[in-house]
C-alpha cells in the first residue's frame, strides 16, 4: 500500500491538534491522504497548522471542559472514522503538594475528555461498521509517575478506557489502541517541568535505551498506522513510542 494514500478519504479529528503532538498528528494524517479537523481551544495556532497543511484541513474552536458544545460540534463537523484524543496536561508536583482543584483539571482533559470524545463518535463508526479510536496515553500510565500522581493515574485509567471500547466495539469493525509516549520534547514537557531544567531533561534522556527524548513526528508515525486500513487486525494493545523506556526501567 502506498503509505502517502493509506488514509486517502478518511476523515479524521484530532484534539489538542494546534500544538506539539497534536499538531505533528494532524500534519502526518493530513500527509497520508486524511481529511482532517483540529479540535483545539486556540484558534490562532489551530488555523496556523491547517493553513500549513492545506485544504484538507479543518479548525473546531471549543474548550474541551464543554462536553455540550463537544457533542455539538462533532455533529456539525462528522461523521469521523479516526477519533485521536490528544489532548492533555501535566503537572510536575508531588502528589502531597496538589489539591482537589488539581485532581479535577488533570482528570477532565486528560480522561473525562476522552470519554467525551468517544461516546460522541462512537455511533456514527458503528452505523458504518468501520472506525479507529487512538487514545494518546504516556508511559507514566503503566510505570507510575514521581512528581506526577494524578497524571500517570489519568493515563492509567485511559488504557483500561481504550481497551473495554476494543471489546465492546470489535463486532462493528472498530478498533481502539492506546500509543504511550515517553519524554517527546514538546512545549508541553518543558512547561511540565517547570524549574527542572537542563538536568531533569538529561535525566529524562537517560531513563530510554537510546539515550534521547523523542519527537512529535515519532509519535505521530504510530498513530497514523494504527489509524490506517491495514491495522485492522490490531486492537486493544499499548503501543509504547518511548525509546524502550520500560525495558531500560525493568
Amino acid at each position: 500500500m502506498d503509505v502517502a494514500n493509506r488514509l486517502r478519504g478518511l476523515r479524521a479529528m484530532v484534539t489538542g491538534g494546534a500544538s506539539g503532538i497534536g499538531a505533528a498528528i494532524v500534519r502526518r494524517l493530513a500527509e497520508e491522504g486524511a481529511h482532517v479537523v483540529i479540535f483545539d481551544r486556540n484558534e490562532t495556532a489551530a488555523r496556523e497548522v491547517a493553513e500549513a497543511c492545506g485544504p484538507d484541513v479543518r479548525v473546531a474552536v471549543l474548550d474541551l471542559a464543554d462536553f455540550e458544545a463537544l457533542d455539538s460540534l462533532i455533529a456539525q463537523t462528522g461523521p469521523f472514522d479516526i477519533a485521536v484524543n490528544n489532548a492533555g496536561i501535566d503537572q510536575h508536583a508531588f502528589f502531597t503538594d496538589t489539591t482537589e482543584a488539581d485532581w479535577r483539571r488533570l482528570l477532565l482533559i486528560n480522561l473525562e475528555a476522552a470519554f467525551a470524545v468517544t461516546r460522541a463518535v462512537l455511533p456514527a463508526m458503528q452505523k458504518g461498521r468501520f472506525g479507529r479510536i487512538v487514545n494518546i496515553g504516556s508511559e507514566a500510565g503503566r510505570m507510575g509517575s514521581r512528581g506526577g500522581a494524578v497524571y500517570a493515574a489519568a493515563k492509567g485509567g485511559l488504557i483500561a478506557f481504550t481497551k473495554s471500547i476494543a471489546l465492546e466495539n470489535a463486532r462493528y469493525g472498530i478498533t481502539a489502541n492506546s500509543i504511550l509516549p515517553g519524554p517527546i520534547d514538546t512545549p508541553l514537557l518543558r512547561e511540565a517541568i517547570n524549574g527542572g531544567g537542563e538536568k531533569l531533561l538529561k535525566a529524562m534522556e537517560g531513563a530510554t535505551l537510546l539515550r534521547r527524548l523523542g519527537t512529535a513526528e515519532d509519535v505521530a508515525a504510530a498513530v497514523a498506522f494504527v489509524a490506517s486500513r491495514e491495522a485492522g487486525y490490531v486492537t486493544g494493545e499499548t503501543l509504547g513510542v518511548s525509546g524502550g523506556m520500560g525495558i531500560a526501567q525493568a
